[in-house]
């Protein structure tokens, strides 16, 4: 550490952190080495301090030094301001989870918040049971929502991302058709014209019809019929289990882990059929404002939706229904 000489030792911290060093160590030696500096820069300082304090500190001993009454009275003083430089100027990542007293704010799809939320609950009560959740339907624009402080992390599909939002990229799915079970399309191999031929519920927001799907029936001639458009994923595969409507849910790729995401089709029996096209995966992530980057809090937050998302939650638990508000 440099000592900076400044003409004011009220604003100089240098001069606390040096006088602290002095009154532990005893020694202008040990002092320096202990800052990193050269004892005659410690030496230097010292003698500052003795003028500005107008009392000797230090005082020759024998072959030792020892403290005036006045730096006697000052060592305690002298290391808490030291302590509190340390902790106004130290980063803020550092947090205790047992500690927090908050409630997140998320903005998540209806599908995303089912499965984000068991798992959530069992970390917070592992880490954080003073930590609630607030989940919110997709009803914002997640960029000013996020900019203007209404919502602390939006986790699902990130499509519409300002420039300065921090994106990460969760978990990538493929699509594939859900129906009841004994549904027409179960007996025999699903062909791109018996997909099309049936009729199929979509899910969005804004009421469209269309999708990836339709791109892909459309390159091999072939257009399929949507029968109805719902803004929920949990009511379309609801009413995919009580009628002959298809609707698309995520599963994950051949080969991997099983997902929070695809738990509730296999919990409502769906019956899940490998789609005969090419469809662009479904990538889910979680998108925040810069500013919550290196807090500490944020960071808990963003570590456990990591982890809620890649474990499947326990059979055992908490519900929904006992710490999250979904609105």
């Amino acid at each position: 550490m440099m000592l900076v000489n400044s003409p004011d030792p009220v604003i100089d911290a240098n001069l606390a952190i040096a006088l602290d060093a002095l009154l532990a160590e005893h020694s202008v030696t040990r002092a320096a080495a202990r800052l990193h500096t050269s004892p005659a820069a410690m030496s230097r300082t010292l003698a500052r301090l003795r003028r500005i304090l107008q009392d000797p500190l230090l005082v020759r001993a024998g072959q030792t030094m020892v403290p005036t009454p006045r730096a006697q009275a000052l060592r305690e003083e002298a290391a808490a301001v030291v302590r509190s430089l340390g902790a106004l100027l130290s980063p803020g990542t550092s947090v205790d989870p047992a500690g927090l007293r908050s409630t997140f704010t998320l903005q998540a799809a209806d599908l995303v918040g089912a499965a984000l939320a068991p798992g959530l609950l069992q970390i917070a009560q592992r880490e954080a049971p003073g930590v609630a959740f607030r989940i919110r339907a997709e009803e914002w624009e997640a960029g000013p929502a996020l900019r203007d402080g209404r919502i602390d992390l939006e986790v699902g599909s990130i499509d519409h991302v300002d420039p300065e939002t921090q994106v990460e990229e969760l978990v990538s799915l493929r699509m594939v058709a859900a129906v009841r079970p004994g549904h027409p399309l179960t007996e025999g191999p699903l062909t791109p014209a018996r997909l099309a031929a049936a009729q199929h519920v979509t899910v969005s927001r804004r009421g469209r019809f269309t999708g990836p799907l339709d791109t892909a029936l459309a390159e091999q001639d072939l257009q399929r019929r949507v029968s109805v458009v719902l803004p929920s994923h949990l009511a379309a595969m609801t009413l995919a289990t009580r009628s002959d409507l298809v609707c698309l849910v995520p599963a994950t790729p051949s080969g991997a882990a099983p997902s929070p995401l695809t738990h509730d089709a296999d919990a409502l029996g769906l019956r899940l059929l490998d789609i005969p096209l090419v469809l662009p995966p479904l990538t889910i992530g979680m998108a925040w404002h810069p500013r919550h980057t290196a807090d500490g809090a944020h960071r808990w937050l963003r570590n456990a939706v990591r982890r809620a998302l890649c474990t499947p939650p326990a059979s055992s638990g908490p519900t929904a229904a006992d710490a999250v508000a979904v609105e």
